[in-house]
């Protein structure tokens, strides 16, 4: 068996943080997952997944400033933006950064994987977990 693909899942919100990570290992990855904007900064720098789902309306740090500061460092790793409201999220970003996908926290979680899994092969070409 090949090597898990890791994904980040940055959150402030506990319970979503740890619906998204059981599900997601439900599914064969293997999930890191942090409350925070600054904490996702430092896991793509020090120890990168291969994608990141991020929060975009966090305290502190949010996903729009994080996104920035990690296309900095990192241009390639996909990055799929999450919220509940996406009211504070701006959608020229999106596009300037590479945003590979939204999902909307109201949505169903298969909608989520299928995200994943698009993004992993047209950014990673990375053999999909079944």
């Amino acid at each position: 068996m090949g090597k898990k693909i890791r994904v980040l899942v940055a959150d402030d919100e506990q319970d979503f943080r740890q619906l998204m990570t059981v599900w997601l290992e439900s599914k064969g990855y293997s999930v890191r997952a942090v409350p925070d904007g600054k904490s996702a900064l430092d896991a793509v720098r020090t120890d990168p997944p291969d994608i990141v789902f991020l929060d975009i309306n966090m305290p502190g740090m949010d996903g729009n400033e994080a996104l920035k500061k990690m296309r900095a460092f990192n241009k390639t790793i996909p990055v799929i933006i999450i919220s509940a409201c996406l009211e504070k999220f701006d959608i020229k970003l999106s596009a300037r950064y590479k945003v590979s996908g939204v999902f909307y926290k109201g949505e169903d979680l298969d909608k989520g994987l299928a995200l994943l899994q698009a993004a992993l092969r047209s950014h990673k070409n990375l053999k999909i977990a079944d």
